[in-house]
C-alpha cells in the first residue's frame, strides 16, 4: 500500500512531519533516535517490511528533527514525549508495537509506563533511557558543565556529523522523566536488540532496564559486533523477526 504523509499541528503553531502506510492488524510506530529522523536506515527498512506484510506503519519527527517545525535546541524529553503521544493519538489508534531506536527507546517506555498510548509490545533497539544523567551529565568534565550551566547550551561534537547543542533545559526536565531509579511499571512485552561495540550506549545497561521493568516478557539479545546503529542487513533482518510475533491477529 502506498504511502501517505502529511503534517499534524501539536496545539501551539509547531508542526510535525509524519509519514503512515495503512493495513490490517497491529500497527508498528517507529520513534526515531536524539538527532536523527524518520528518514534513516532503520525507519526505511520498517516501511519496506511493513509494507510487503500489509501492516500498518506510522513513522514522524519530533519537532527540531528532519522535516517538522520548530527548533532542535528548544526540545527536551517531555516535549518530544509530547509529540510522540499526539501524533500516535492521532493517527495510530489502538495497540502498538513500538519500536524505539536510541532516545526513542526511553519515549517508548515513557508513554507505556505512563499509559499515554496503549501499547501492544515494545521493541527497544539500543534504548538509552536516562542518557541525559547517566550517559552524558555524568560523563562530561567540569568545564562543559560550567558551560551548560553559565551558557544554557554546549555544542558537542559528533561522529555522525556537524556538532549539536545540549542544552541546560534538556538536562534539566529530563530529570522529571528518569526511568532507572526504581521500577518501570511496565507490563507489555518488551525485547532490546543491543550492540555489545555500542559506543554510545554501553550494553550493560540494557540489562538494568530489563531489570527495572515489571514486565516478566523481557528478553535481551547482544549481538556482540554490533554498534549503535545496528543498520546493517544482518540487524535489520533481526530486527524484522523480533517484531513478527507481536504482529499476528489472534495474539501473541
Amino acid at each position: 500500500m502506498r504511502e501517505e504523509s502529511g503534517e499534524l499541528d501539536r496545539g501551539d503553531g509547531v508542526v510535525l512531519a509524519w509519514r503512515r502506510i495503512a493495513g490490517h492488524g497491529p500497527g508498528v510506530v517507529f520513534l526515531g533516535g536524539f538527532n536523527s529522523d524518520m528518514t534513516g536506515s532503520k525507519a526505511e527498512f520498517l516501511a519496506g517490511w511493513c509494507e510487503a506484510r500489509g501492516t500498518p506503519f506510522l513513522r514522524f519527527d519530533y519537532s527540531g528533527h528532519g522535516a517538522s517545525g520548530g527548533r532542535f535546541e528548544d526540545g527536551t524529553i517531555g516535549r518530544w514525549s509530547q509529540d510522540a503521544a499526539a501524533v500516535i493519538a492521532a493517527l495510530a489508534p489502538g495497540p502498538q508495537v513500538l519500536v524505539g531506536s536510541s532516545m526513542g527507546g526511553w519515549i517508548a517506555l515513557l508513554l507505556a509506563a505512563r499509559r499515554r498510548v496503549a501499547v501492544r509490545a515494545l521493541v527497544g533497539i539500543a534504548p538509552a533511557p536516562d542518557f541525559t544523567e547517566e550517559l552524558m551529565w555524568a560523563e562530561f568534565p567540569p568545564d562543559v558543565r560550567e558551560t551548560i550551566l553559565r551558557d544554557g547550551v554546549w555544542m558537542r561534537p559528533s561522529d555522525y556529523g556537524a556538532p549539536y547543542p545540549i542544552t541546560r533545559a534538556l538536562i534539566e526536565d529530563a530529570r522529571d522523566h528518569l526511568l532507572l531509579r526504581g521500577p518501570i511499571a511496565l507490563d507489555a512485552p518488551l525485547r532490546i536488540l543491543q550492540g555489545q561495540a555500542d559506543p554510545d550506549v554501553p550494553w550493560r545497561h540494557a540489562l538494568r532496564i530489563a531489570e527495572a521493568v515489571g514486565s516478566g516478557d523481557v528478553r535481551v539479545t547482544l549481538i556482540k559486533d554490533g554498534d549503535h546503529r545496528l543498520s546493517r542487513p544482518q540487524d535489520l533482518a533481526l530486527l524484522g523477526e523480533t517484531l513478527a510475533p507481536f504482529l499476528r491477529e489472534d495474539g501473541l
